[in-house]
């Protein structure tokens, strides 16, 4: 029994031990400082579940050894029970010599507290490589209550992802899905940039109306983009004359350069565009070259002419990267040139750009093409900008004609021209406030003559019968403004086209008719008009319109003016005295806007298709066109557009052909053999069908619209004539998208319109 006793007193005294090295190592054991928090806490949570469970271990074998009759026994079984809980070797070994002598004891004691110093130090370089492992890895360890969560969700994930693919292999985005995925991904960068964009808007009408003499505040700009000087020819590029090569000087040079590249041109075979551009040529030569160029029929400029033909073949074909610095060169231009500050804010100038020397060419037979149009010199400008604004900087070596701050225009710089010696302007983008304010006040002044047109068209009426020449002659003209909507017409000199209006109208202008297809009364009218586009018309008039129009042409010649004792300037005046602002072209945007609204209310029907709506509108503009004169020549791809969209037409009519063919049969079917199967089938025919006939609508629609339109120009008067507040009501009413009726630029140009304006709108 004393045996026993010193054995369980030793044990207890180990147990003691035991607990005081685990109470060290907790005290001292501290987590690498490279180890993350969760990693530290996770350690010391396991390393204390052990230390507990040991403990355990070591008192239940006590408890056993109590109960125990053979110490062997015992010691065995304590053994095993350490050797579960991973006990070190030593100590097993340790256990059993616990059966000898008292020095034995001792020495145990003392190979105890030796072992239990070293376990310490070798469990704190384990625990140091352990932290290092750790942070090696890409996560660190969590909680072991973490894990199971963890292996879960993963485990969920895997299962749906196998679900999904059988195979386990991670599917590919196929090249329909990367599209798709990058139009979407562009149209919302483009929606986020339009909403940007509106953010940005100057909304300058909702501010009220400027004065009508003070048009800014502030105005600062940095003065016009002049063109880039003349590059000489390469000295393999020759100008021959009389068969021989001739050297010019770089100015004379640049203006044969000007000759050779319209060398295709109709222009170039115009005696009257030789003549001027030989003189003018002439004047720019050297005394030496003036002696030997005397005749233009010797002057050679072929080899010109092809030098300047490849050089437009290789802009053409430039690399993608080769178009992108020409892009980006662009885009920095107008970034410094393209904007002003007005009263504060951002606005587009409309034409920054000075236009380059060359040659004049005008519209239709014009007298002076093929004079030469001159470069123009920072000397030759006048700067308008505010007092307080930095001025812009002439180029190097280079100042300004004038520099003016004046409030009441609204132009930026001006020159003169040297053609017909008329001022130009750099002004201001038609999407800008002084431009938008200008439309808007034209388009409300048109708007207030529904108040007065009763009453002028009664003075001019009254006007056919007066005693007075003078008035008789006015009250036909206004009367031809109104029906007609023709312009009035400016006084011409001898060196401009012979382009006529209402007033400048010649005898040989108009022919009389009494009886005429069927109608009584009519007027021939055959005329060039502004821009030397034909006027041809016949028009019954009321009968003493037609008298006084055979008064007016007694004992004239044909070249004699019709309206011989009146002017535009007088006209004018007259209208004025009507209504304050009145002018004829008042009246011709009055008559063009009520067209367009009368025309939209009658064509419209709340039961067409979008694009069924957008026919009726343009062939509501057409009638505004035609009333307007706005011709075009037909574009020179329209045969070839045409023929593809009949091609196409024609191909849509053999698909429906087709698919009515595969419809019948699947009635055919289903009626036969009717089944789930078969009615979806039929419905999908169905729908085809259906689907064909309206893209075929679309086609034939299209074509219409396009034959209709071949030689009128619709974009005149929808961006001059026709207020922009009847279209924008029209789209809001009828629920046409108003991207269908107006571009990019227009909207900008009627951006107040399309603000302000709701459906119940009417002219």
């Amino acid at each position: 029994m004393k045996l026993e006793k010193e054995k369980h007193d030793r044990r207890e005294k180990k147990k003691s031990r035991d607990r005081e090295e685990d109470s060290e190592l907790n005290g001292k054991h501290k987590p690498s400082s490279k180890m993350k928090q969760s990693d530290s806490r996770s350690g010391v949570c396991s390393f204390e579940r052990t230390l507990s469970v040991s403990c355990e271990v070591l008192s239940n074998s006590s408890l056993m050894f109590m109960s125990s009759s053979s110490a062997g026994k015992c010691e065995a079984g304590d053994a095993d029970t350490l050797e579960d809980v991973k006990v070190d070797p030593d100590e097993r070994n340790d256990g059993r010599q616990e059966s000898g002598s008292p020095e034995i004891n001792n020495n145990s004691k003392e190979k105890t507290r030796s072992k239990s110093s070293k376990e310490r130090h070798n469990h704190k370089e384990k625990s140091e490589r352990t932290a290092d492992a750790r942070d090696s890895k890409q996560e660190g360890h969590r909680c072991e209550s973490e894990a199971p969560v963890k292996m879960k969700k993963k485990r969920a994930k895997d299962e749906k992802s196998s679900e999904k693919h059988p195979s386990g292999k991670k599917r590919k985005k196929t090249s329909s899905e990367h599209e798709k995925n990058k139009k979407i991904k562009k149209d919302g960068d483009q929606e986020k940039k339009k909403k940007d964009e509106e953010a940005d808007k100057w909304k300058w009408w909702e501010e009220g109306k400027s004065s009508d003499t003070q048009k800014w505040s502030s105005l600062e700009h940095k003065g016009p983009y002049f063109p880039p000087e003349y590059e000489p020819l390469p000295d393999n590029i020759c100008f021959y004359y009389d068969g021989q090569p001739v050297k010019l000087r770089p100015a004379t040079e640049e203006i044969a350069t000007f000759y050779a590249k319209m060398l295709d041109h109709e222009y170039t075979s115009k005696e009257v565009f030789q003549n001027n551009f030989f003189s003018d040529w002439k004047e720019e030569m050297t005394k030496e070259e003036q002696k030997l160029i005397k005749t233009l029929s010797k002057c050679d400029f072929r080899q010109i002419h092809k030098y300047f033909v490849e050089k437009s073949e290789e802009r053409k074909n430039m690399t993608k990267e080769e178009k992108q610095v020409l892009k980006e060169e662009a885009s920095r231009l107008l970034e410094e040139y393209g904007y002003c500050l007005l009263d504060r804010h951002r606005e587009k100038i409309g034409n920054f750009k000075l236009e380059p020397p060359g040659l004049f060419r005008g519209r239709g037979e014009h007298p002076k093409m093929g004079k030469l149009k001159k470069r123009i010199q920072p000397e030759d400008v006048t700067i308008n900008c505010s007092q307080d604004s930095k001025i812009p900087e002439p180029p190097a070596g280079h100042r300004w004609k004038r520099v003016q701050h004046d409030n009441t225009v609204t132009w930026l710089a001006s020159w003169l021209e040297n053609i017909h010696g008329r001022p130009k302007y750099i002004m201001l983008n038609p999407s800008s406030k002084l431009k938008g304010e200008k439309d808007w006040q034209k388009y409300e002044t048109a708007r207030q003559l529904k108040t007065k047109v009763n009453s002028i068209r009664k003075q001019y009426r009254r006007d056919w019968k007066s005693r007075e020449m003078k008035s008789r002659q006015r009250g036909v003209a206004i009367y031809f403004i109104d029906k007609l909507a023709l312009r009035a017409g400016n006084e011409k000199d001898d060196e401009s086209a012979d382009t006529v209006g209402c007033c400048s109208l010649r005898v040989e202008h108009i022919t009389l008719h009494r009886h005429l297809d069927g109608q009584e009364h009519v007027v021939e009218f055959d005329f060039l008009g502004k821009d030397s586009i034909r006027y041809y018309n016949k028009v019954p008039v009321e009968k003493q319109v037609f008298k006084n129009l055979k008064l007016f042409i007694k004992h004239k010649d044909p070249e004699d003016d019709l309206f011989d004792r009146i002017t535009t300037v007088k006209l004018n005046k007259t209208l004025n005295e009507s209504m304050p602002g009145l002018t004829a072209k008042v009246f011709r945007t009055f008559n063009a806007s009520t067209t367009l609204q009368d025309q939209l209310n009658k064509l419209t029907t709340e039961d067409m298709t979008v694009e069924e709506k957008i026919l009726s509108y343009n062939r509501a503009n057409r009638a505004v066109a035609i009333l307007c004169n706005h011709q075009r020549a037909a574009p020179k791809t329209f045969e070839k557009s045409m023929q593809l969209l009949q091609e196409k037409i024609q191909k849509k009519k053999e698909q429906i052909e087709e698919a009515k063919k595969e419809l019948k049969e699947a009635r055919k079917a289903h009626k036969d053999a009717p089944s789930d199967k078969s009615k979806k089938l039929l419905e999908k025919k169905e729908k085809a069908v259906q689907r064909l006939s309206e893209q075929l609508k679309k086609l034939q629609l299209q074509e219409t619209d396009r034959e209709e339109n071949k030689v009128i120009a619709l974009g005149t008067s929808k961006l001059n004539y026709l207020d922009p507040r009847i279209s924008v009501a029209w789209c809001k009413k009828h629920q046409v998208p108003i991207e269908k009726i107006y571009n990019k630029t227009q909207r900008d140009k009627f951006a107040w319109a399309i603000d302000m304006t709701d459906e119940n709108f009417q002219f």
